[in-house]
């Protein structure tokens, strides 16, 4: 174990920054990180086991006892629970005769529960061993339990590759593209390298002003101008880094995986263009482990592009120095904040910065740095090529552009979508064939809950912002039980942690939702969660804990007679114990109760 831990650790360097590399390594290559891992890794890279530990403990994928020769990790995120992933859980039970969470006694197979993997578009979605199965049901998990059973490769299972270049040698995987109405920015036509070289032949400075002058506005749901953070960072001294942002976590999101399958040289144009503008050398992008299986693909269009002259030393023999390289995730979805995504990129727990400072002038390593969503760098390709100003003619006044929406749930054609900013949810709905919609979740989780009264609204960044996830919640759902409880679990078990009241608050308002959903609940109990809700909002440090009662607080102020229709009408005060709760929360994470006051 020592001899290969060891050359793990020198093909990364043997520096702290590369500790979630050498982790995932050691993780794919003994099935876990144990303790004695723990111990070579800190011995070697020069930290305390501590700090090794405490990055390892942080990440879903990262275990300290070995998954099964055959780790199976299904989606249980709320639209593969719609879909029917409750039947499919229970044939590999049933099959491997373990519950999920363990391991058969002879170690051949474990089960696991996972967060959206960005399959919402063919759900119920599995990762076996990091290869992709779709559209999961009963007959396909008996096949797929029995080739396990007799010893077969993973990728062998998949059956019919999927379309595009997910039948690519280097992906294989039951992956379909869904791409149902391409546009003209993100999902049109390109020729590679175009952009680069029209880019290396104006002034960086003059490259910024192109983008300014297109509005683009961050993709990934902030929506803060991309030309303002490319100048604010390049008027910043020392090494600059530019970080691309493909930890693509927000339950019903997928349309960053499919730019990554479709348009992966566009990306990478993207950020080499944002390289020059900013005057970096280096850029990194942030891949999460769900899309693990597009790696050694993704690692192949680097090469071509070093191949043509477009990355790497000299780039088109005009001095400039450039080079990206992929940081694979582990399993977190706080990882999509950037400034949490920079401390994973460093080999550390993901937990949120402090801002000030911003990224753009301590980012990477304390350097200046822009971090930029995929279809963000896409997007800027485009600008290059076409100009501001025709950007700009598309969208409206605040949001210019096109948006890419990962459309899910009940609908008859749930895929990607390229739009203008300003088309209305009623029309998106039609695009889509929904027709017994009860309500739209708009931007995942983190969003808002539209109903029907309002789906006149126009999808802005003015009016309904998201960063792609649109999920589209039928008349047959039971909105509170199926939708707003599984979300709760979700941002319980994603929040890490650091603020008190994100880490105790999502434990509670769980609790309360599932009071409601028990006909336990009481109408005091609706307005003490808004207010609730209002506390974590305003402790916490992160858009995670700032959004994590977004579930309750949209369903609550806009289907509240659902909510009254199973609590009880009654007016005394609830038998819930805050305190009791509060305590309770603290006991389960270490920390002592008094530290809530």
């Amino acid at each position: 174990m020592k001899e290969k831990i060891v050359s793990i650790i020198e093909s990364y360097g043997k520096t702290p920054e590369r500790l979630m590399d050498i982790l995932i390594s050691v993780q794919e290559e003994f099935r876990c990180v144990s303790d004695e891992a723990v111990s070579i890794i800190a011995s070697e890279i020069g930290v305390s086991e501590a700090d090794v530990n405490q990055t390892k403990s942080f990440y879903h994928f990262f275990t300290t006892q070995p998954v099964g020769k055959y780790a199976v990790y299904l989606n249980n995120a709320a639209v593969s629970k719609m879909m029917g992933m409750d039947e499919v859980s229970d044939e590999f039970e049933k099959l491997t005769g373990v519950k999920f969470g363990q391991c058969t006694p002879d170690g051949l197979i474990s089960l696991h529960y996972t967060a959206c993997i960005g399959m919402s578009d063919q759900e119920p979605a599995a990762l076996i061993n990091s290869v992709v199965f779709t559209e999961l049901n009963r007959e396909k998990v008996k096949k797929i339990v029995s080739n396990m059973q007799d010893g077969k490769p993973v990728e062998s299972m998949v059956g019919e590759y999927g379309d595009g270049n997910n039948a690519h040698p280097l992906v294989k995987a039951m992956v379909k593209n869904n791409i149902r109405r391409p546009g003209p920015v993100c999902l049109s036509e390109y020729d590679i390298g175009k952009s680069i070289n029209k880019a290396l032949s104006m002034e960086p400075k003059a490259v910024i002003e192109e983008v300014k002058s297109s509005y683009l506005r961050g993709r990934g749901g902030a929506g803060f101008p991309a030309g303002l953070k490319w100048q604010f960072c390049a008027q910043e001294k020392g090494d600059r880094y530019v970080l691309c942002n493909a930890d693509e976590g927000e339950p019903g999101t997928f349309k960053d995986r499919i730019l990554l399958t479709e348009r992966a040289p566009m990306v990478f144009e993207g950020m080499i263009i944002a390289g020059w503008a900013i005057g970096a050398k280096e850029g990194i992008i942030y891949l999460r482990y769900e899309y693990r299986y597009l790696l050694e693909f993704l690692n192949s269009v680097l090469d071509d592009l070093r191949n043509k002259n477009l990355l790497g030393k000299n780039i088109l023999g005009k001095g400039f120095d450039f080079d990206i390289r992929i940081q694979l995730g582990a399993g977190a979805y706080v990882c999509g904040e950037e400034s949490a995504l920079v401390e994973s990129t460093e080999g550390k727990r993901g937990e949120p910065r402090n801002r000030p400072p911003f990224p753009v002038q301590k980012g990477y390593l304390d350097k200046p740095s822009i971090i930029n969503n995929v279809e963000t760098f896409c997007s800027a390709v485009k600008i290059v090529e076409n100009g501001g100003k025709w950007f700009k003619e598309m969208g409206t006044e605040e949001s210019t552009g096109t948006k890419l929406l990962s459309i899910s749930g009940d609908c008859k054609k749930p895929g990607v979508y390229e739009v203008e900013w300003g088309m209305t949810l009623k029309e998106m709905l039609d695009m889509v064939g929904a027709d017994t919609t009860q309500a739209v979740q708009v931007a995942g989780p983190s969003g808002v809950c539209v109903p029907p009264s309002q789906f006149d609204r126009k999808i802005a960044i003015e009016d309904l912002n998201t960063g792609g996830s649109m999920i589209v919640i039928g008349e047959n759902r039971d909105l509170i039980k199926d939708v707003v409880l599984n979300f709760m679990e979700f941002f319980e078990d994603e929040s890490c942690g650091s603020c008190i009241t994100c880490r105790s608050f999502n434990m509670i308002l769980r609790k309360q939702v599932q009071r409601v959903v028990d006909g336990k609940a009481i109408k005091p109990d609706l307005d003490n969660m808004l207010e609730w809700g209002k506390i974590m909002q305003n402790t916490s440090r992160c858009g995670l804990g700032q959004t994590a009662a977004n579930p309750i607080a949209s369903t609550i102020n806009n289907f509240r007679d659902l909510y009254e229709s199973m609590v009880k009408d009654v007016e005394f005060q609830s038998d819930f114990d805050l305190e009791k709760a509060i305590a309770e929360s603290c006991e389960a994470v270490g920390r002592p109760p008094h530290v809530h006051e």
